[in-house]
């Protein structure tokens, strides 16, 4: 299995994270009895839930799509790096007296 699929499967684990916040948030806002807490609650709602589908739509996407996601920009700038300074490295000293030996037996 593909990393960018196992990702897309762990991404339940916030989405059910989320759901669990906002269960007690409800729970709380039935208890309460002020309308403007209810109200700041039923907000607080809405973007755990915004935040749910989010999660889980990124998810399934990972998991469906035949494309790779990016989940980390560093390291794609880091391979760049690592690129460019290998490409400008010898070998060790260590490393070429072997290789000049090897080349001397033969």
């Amino acid at each position: 299995m593909e990393i960018t699929k196992l990702v897309g499967l762990f991404t339940v684990i916030p989405g059910t994270m989320l759901l669990v916040a906002s269960f007690f948030v409800l729970f709380t806002i039935s208890k309460t009895e002020k309308q403007g807490l209810r109200a700041f609650g039923y907000t607080v709602v809405t973007l755990l839930w915004v935040a749910e589908f989010l999660v889980l739509s990124v998810g399934v996407y990972s998991v469906f799509s035949s494309r790779h996601l990016k989940f980390c920009p560093m390291q794609e700038m880091m391979k760049g790096k690592m690129h460019g300074m290998m490409k400008g490295m010898e070998a060790p000293p260590m490393m070429r007296e072997q290789t000049d030996n090897a080349t001397i037996r033969h």
